[in-house]
């Protein structure tokens, strides 16, 4: 099978509806009643689940707070959910006959095309409209194409990073499974999800890093709402 294509799992009246779309919202569903299931057992003694997502949500705020320099909880929930979200969706493939969505261009853009718009968004709400744009003509107004370019083109490459790694680990399982014996895969299998761990982590960082540039004092320092 052509790993750019997407295998068709229904369709609702003349629309075809993919498997990785199916898979991406399985994993969504996942998410939000798991997190409502978890939210409604809170314990000052947490249980082994409650400290594995305390330690999470811990890990993902010394992360923001060491790149942004400031309080993550205004971009805890972005970040943190986007690594949870490429996590599991990077381990879906131990599910015997299911392909990780992010083995699927279109789910990398979708979610490149997340970061891209949560940077200007965060731009905007810490420096206003024109203190964000006005840092695409630092160092000067001859930078502002050049500045532009950088914006799209590193939204992009998470794109292709996140969408070679994961499928090309897919395809190599697949390869190795059809000429090999079923247990020989298996070492393969376990590379692939650290692999898919570290890709996710990887992703939510750079996330983190392109907001930081958006948000930086060099970006704000022009508009009054950075003060205060």
């Amino acid at each position: 099978m052509n790993p750019l294509e997407s295998r068709i799992a229904f369709h609702i009246g003349p629309v075809p509806v993919t498997e990785p779309v199916v898979t991406t919202w399985a994993i969504m569903v996942v998410m939000v009643v798991g997190a409502a299931y978890l939210a409604r057992r809170l314990t000052l003694v947490p249980p082994a689940t409650q400290a594995t997502l305390e330690g999470l949500v811990a890990a993902v705020d010394a992360q923001v707070r060491e790149i942004l320099r400031g309080e993550p909880a205004p971009y805890r929930g972005f970040v943190g959910t986007l690594f949870t979200f490429i996590l599991l969706a990077n381990w879906s493939s131990i599910i015997p006959g299911v392909d990780p969505p992010t083995a699927h261009v279109e789910t990398d853009a979708a979610l490149a095309l997340l970061v891209f718009i949560a940077v200007i968004v965060y731009g905007i709400r810490v420096g206003g409209l024109r203190g964000y744009f006005r840092h695409f003509a630092s160092p000067s107004v001859f930078m502002i194409p050049l500045n532009f370019v950088e914006t799209i083109s590193r939204s992009f490459s998470m794109l292709v990073r996140l969408f070679g790694n994961v499928m090309s680990g897919v395809v190599l399982i697949g390869v190795v499974a059809s000429l090999a014996r079923l247990f020989v895969p298996i070492p393969l299998m376990a590379l692939d999800l650290l692999t898919g761990a570290i890709q996710a982590y990887i992703f939510a960082i750079l996330a983190a890093v392109f907001i930081s540039d958006a948000v930086s004092p060099e970006t704000t320092k022009t508009t009054p709402k950075t003060e205060g």
